[in-house]
């Protein structure tokens, strides 16, 4: 089994293997992976994470072992818990910068050191324990502002799904990657009045498909990405914009996932 990991602060994974198709999710540094096929310029491959399949440049993968693959695997790595942080490639002096959410494989004393590679790196980290619902919203105001972008899961562009996976992945929970496979998961709710910090809610189009998700404060308010990360007004019919004076998104169903 061919296995891969990202190096760079950032990787694009795309639908098809062209760099003119569309972004569907990112690699953040430290993400592992099983490469599925192979052009000469593109790698189709299943992220270990969340098991999404896409397309992502042969110039930007990073070959691991199997036996690192099946560590990480394994054991949870840390996280990174900070905004934006530098990190050093040590044996070729090259500083570069990684993003919230980012992980740390085999992280011990400031240096994440595997196969021939060691890295430096003296931030926040955070291992995936569960925490509280309190923390989880904390989480989500890291984002605040954040541009939106199709496919994108750091705080420098995201969007709705990877923003609710990113942030309850920083807390401890698993989610998959896409808005209509995280709906399939938790418990429902019957009214908007029993909804929790941390209820996930869910939106739907004309035709019915989940299209939109966002993390609730509490029955009246909830945090999305939605041209940016912000917290607007919600009730029993979806998402309300102050600023367009209507609903911008029609409520489909709550979930509750938290323990």
């Amino acid at each position: 089994m061919h296995c891969g990991i990202c190096l760079l602060s950032v990787v694009p994974a795309r639908k098809e293997p062209s760099g003119a198709s569309e972004m569907v999710t990112q690699l953040l540094f430290g993400d592992h992976y099983t490469v599925l096929e192979s052009t000469d310029n593109w790698l189709k491959i299943c992220i270990a994470y969340d098991g999404y399949e896409c397309w992502i440049s042969a110039r930007q993968h990073a070959r691991i072992s199997s036996a690192t693959f099946a560590h990480l695997q394994k054991h949870e790595a840390p996280l990174c818990r900070n905004f934006i942080h530098p990190i050093t490639n040590k044996l070729q002096q090259i500083t570069f910068p990684v993003t919230l959410g980012a992980v740390l494989p085999f992280l011990k004393n400031d240096t994440c050191s595997f196969d021939s590679w060691v890295f430096g790196f003296d931030g926040k980290s955070q291992t995936m324990h569960k925490q509280t619902a309190s923390e989880i919203l904390n989480t989500a105001a890291m984002f605040l502002n954040a541009p939106y972008l199709w496919g994108g899961k750091s705080p420098l562009g995201i969007d709705c799904s990877g923003f609710t996976q990113l942030v309850y992945k920083l807390n401890g929970y698993k989610l998959p990657r896409d808005a209509h496979q995280q709906v399939e998961l938790g418990a429902p709710l019957s009214f908007v009045e029993e909804a929790q910090a941390g209820d996930l809610a869910f939106f739907d189009n004309e035709e019915g498909r989940i299209v939109h998700v966002g993390i609730l404060l509490d029955n009246e308010r909830i945090i999305h990405a939605s041209g940016c990360v912000k917290i607007e007004r919600f009730d029993h019919y979806g998402i309300y914009n102050d600023d367009m004076k209507k609903y911008s998104h029609t409520l489909r169903v709550i979930k509750r996932l938290l323990d």
